[in-house]
């Protein structure tokens, strides 16, 4: 496809698609232009004196809608899928070949089994969904909640193309009304996936309820009128660090962030791996599967390897065994990667030259570098770039988790259980074994909360008959 001319990413509203060429941007990665229509607040606004779409209908015909959208997201008899892959070639990092590989396996997102894990996970009774639910306290006062639907705008991750059909399906989940702001690397695929649930029907509440449009992130002229509570709840935000800053100064009294902000990932190598060749080919491998996720674009994709052993000999095998693994086409990444930005290639060749600081195995050819040291890198390892730590012992590299340490895949399988504690109270978010840091338990939590109990608005029915109730209980101030 030529790029010679502005591609076109239109709007999808409350069940119509709007087209135009009222504004031009260009693409954050690849510098690829394209336009849009001009935004019109009035239609993508629902008034609060207007009730959610979603209201009153059952959760489980939400997800019997959500898993025929599914169904019908098969990208061989998708024409609106098919016509973004060609489009999403021209705007995103990730190879044509990788998008479609997730194009093919995001539909499993909308399987009935792991929508009601996901609900079930997050509420300890689904019911609070569809209505009221009364319950009584231990001194027998009465009272109902609900999760009532929240107004939402979600600031959608540019990483994964086809990533939002999760964000459109917690959406749906939980009957909110949902603006989602696509990426510049991605401007063409949520629009796709809700045409396609419009054909099934254009006048469904699902549909009703979501909007997607494209704005320049910063633009505060769009921003501070947008992001005001008495239009929405919460602002879910997917994206890099400047991104949730900017967000972080509209917040305020009524409107809340939850932030799925930016993560690294790690593997922790016990000393079992050099107990013998086998093993240690097959660690290897696992640890480069984990790495090459979204050419290591992905949050959960690990970028630290602290390895259990003072030998240096053996740490070195062990990037020998590594560094050919990261060169290989993968079902979601590619044989050769983009190069890592030129000040980091920079910066490695100039601590390699300084001797025992930095030992550097393969090169900057886009099909993945090992780099051993004896302390992390101050630099953010990507584009199939590993750092490979030595550490004399597992419980060592727990001081280098943190908050933003998402997940962390550990050999051997059973010393998890040793380490758990020690990881979730230094900060990390979640184990797996080595090798699936890109396979998932339906319905666990995401980025060390349940996404789905956080979107909602939580609302309280109090039937207190007691007249001196307040004086028997006291409550929190505020």
């Amino acid at each position: 496809m030529s790029t010679t001319t502005s591609l076109a990413a239109p709007f999808f509203i409350r069940g119509e698609l709007v087209e135009g060429t009222g504004s031009q941007f260009r693409s954050r990665d690849l510098g690829v232009d394209f336009t849009t229509p001009a935004i019109e607040l009035d239609a993508l606004i629902t008034p609060r004196s207007q009730l959610p779409p979603l209201l009153d209908v059952p959760l489980a015909e939400i997800i019997e809608f959500l898993a025929e959208t599914g169904d019908r997201l098969a990208l061989d008899h998708n024409p609106h899928l098919q016509r973004c892959l060609d489009l999403v070639a021209e705007t995103n990092p990730l190879p044509r070949r990788v998008v479609e590989n997730l194009y093919r396996t995001a539909p499993e997102l909308l399987r009935p089994d792991s929508l009601w894990s996901q609900v079930e996970s997050n509420f300890a009774d689904p019911a609070v969904l569809d209505g009221w639910v009364s319950r009584t306290d231990a001194a027998g006062n009465t009272g109902a909640i609900r999760a009532f639907p929240p107004r939402m705008v979600h600031m959608l991750a540019g990483n994964a193309p086809a990533g939002c059909i999760a964000s459109i399906a917690q959406s749906a989940l939980v009957k909110g009304i949902s603006v989602f702001k696509m990426p510049s690397s991605d401007p063409f695929t949520t629009v796709a996936v809700l045409r396609t649930m419009a054909e099934i029907d254009p006048k469904h509440p699902v549909v009703q309820s979501m909007s997607a449009v494209y704005w320049s992130g910063g633009d505060e002229s769009l921003e501070r009128t947008i992001y005001r509570p008495q239009y929405f709840d919460k602002i879910v935000a997917w994206g890099g660090g400047p991104a949730i800053g900017n967000v972080i100064k509209y917040l305020g009294p009524g409107i809340q962030l939850v932030s799925f902000d930016p993560k690294s990932s790690i593997s922790m190598i016990g000393r079992e791996v050099f107990e013998s060749e086998q093993t240690l080919a097959d660690v290897a491998e696992r640890v480069a599967a984990d790495t090459c996720v979204f050419n290591q674009e992905a949050c959960l994709a690990s970028r630290f390897v602290f390895l259990e052993t003072t030998d240096r000999a053996q740490a070195e095998r062990f990037c020998a065994h590594l560094q050919p693994r990261l060169g290989v086409d993968r079902l979601f990444g590619s044989a050769v990667a983009p190069l890592p930005p030129a000040d980091i290639r920079d910066e490695v060749e100039v601590m390699a030259a300084m001797g025992d600081e930095l030992q550097v195995f393969g090169r900057f050819d886009g099909q993945g570098v090992v780099l051993l040291s004896d302390a992390p890198v101050d630099f953010h390892p990507s584009h199939k770039t590993s750092n490979v730590v030595m550490v004399r012992s597992l419980d060592d590299a727990v001081r280098h988790v943190n908050v933003a340490t998402q997940t962390i895949g550990i050999y051997p399988f059973e010393r998890k259980t040793a380490l758990r504690d020690a990881l979730a109270g230094a900060g990390g978010q979640r184990l797996c074994r080595v090798g699936t840091a890109n396979a998932h338990v339906a319905g666990g939590p995401h980025d060390a909360m349940y996404p789905l109990a956080r979107l909602v608005h939580w609302m309280g029915d109090d039937d207190i008959f007691t007249a001196d109730a307040n004086a028997a209980l006291p409550i929190a101030a505020g």
